[in-house]
């Protein structure tokens, strides 16, 4: 079952946005290290230090999510609500196409 999600939300401040990008960089070195082959992730921030999340999941609703299952998304979450200004969004979206190469 293929899901997509996309999540947008502001953060209080550039300190809690720089505290916000410390613990996403950490649930991408815990992805890199398990390797789950049933997702793709990306995470940019935008210039008004807002968020935006890209995630594409390929499990059952039954089955175990490799991101929001791993120490550093738990980590990631805490006070969540105390970094954001505002709510987040968060909606599922249809991939209308794709063309990806390595980025940096």
């Amino acid at each position: 079952m293929q899901k997509r999600l996309v999540t947008r939300y502001a953060t209080q401040s550039a300190a809690a946005a720089e505290e916000n990008q410390r613990r996403v960089e950490a649930v991408f070195d815990e992805l890199a290290a398990s390797a789950p082959d049933n997702v793709s992730y990306l995470v940019l921030r935008l210039a008004d230090d807002s968020f935006l999340h890209v995630s594409f999941h390929n499990h059952g609703d039954d089955e175990v999510n490799p991101i929001t299952s791993t120490a550093a998304f738990q980590h990631f979450q805490l006070d969540h609500a105390e970094r954001r200004k505002g709510v987040v969004d968060q909606q599922t979206a249809t991939l209308v196409g794709a063309y990806i190469t390595v980025i940096d």
